[in-house]
């Protein structure tokens, strides 16, 4: 059968089209995959996310263009998505340690745990779905994934409400560092 008829077979939602099409494909994916992102969990979860997108998308496949230069196209897309994730998950992390140095050079002799409270104070001030989603994804180290099973909503309303806690928590930095003065006064 030719790659053609397997397409078209698979576009009727044929399942064992979109298998074979798997067993042909999901190694290229996977190597093209590992020039990008070096943790190999990471690498298997957007192989099987591009698969996922492939069957989810099966009747819109388009027979006249190449299913290589598709699920390449996916791929692309869900790289850019966890390198975005990767970076917005370190920018949090240099935010906190940048508040961390402030904090320290304007007391000197903060306590970590004191320091740890104030956080947590900024963080109290988010609204309660944001609360938990960041502490779920922050402090548990949750994947979006695992957050949105949990809490039963979409991986995007997880990556939105941790995009409106980032933003929050840095636009309030200088309300954060306030509080600390106010504290030790």
């Amino acid at each position: 059968m030719s790659e053609l008829e397997v397409i078209i077979k698979l576009k009727q939602g044929d399942k064992a089209a979109f298998a074979t099409l798997y067993n042909l494909y999901w190694r290229k994916v996977y190597n093209f995959v590992q020039l990008y992102i070096t943790k190999p969990i990471e690498v298997e979860e957007v192989v099987q996310e591009v698969f996922i997108k492939l069957w989810e998308s099966h009747e819109s496949i388009d027979m006249n263009k190449s299913l290589e230069g598709y699920l390449f196209v996916i791929t692309r897309n869900f790289i850019f998505y966890q390198s975005r994730k990767y970076f917005n998950e370190m920018s949090f992390k240099l935010t906190v340690l940048r508040v961390m140095e402030e904090a320290y050079d304007m007391e000197n002799e903060l306590e970590a745990a004191d320091l740890k409270r104030y956080i947590d104070k900024l963080i109290s001030l988010l609204p309660p779905r944001q609360q938990e989603v960041f502490k779920m994804s922050r402090e548990q180290q949750l994947s979006n994934r695992e957050i949105a099973e949990r809490l039963s909503i979409t991986e995007k309303a997880v990556e939105r409400n941790i995009y409106l806690a980032l933003k929050f928590l840095k636009k309030n930095r200088t309300f954060f560092l306030f509080i600390l003065i106010e504290c030790q006064s």
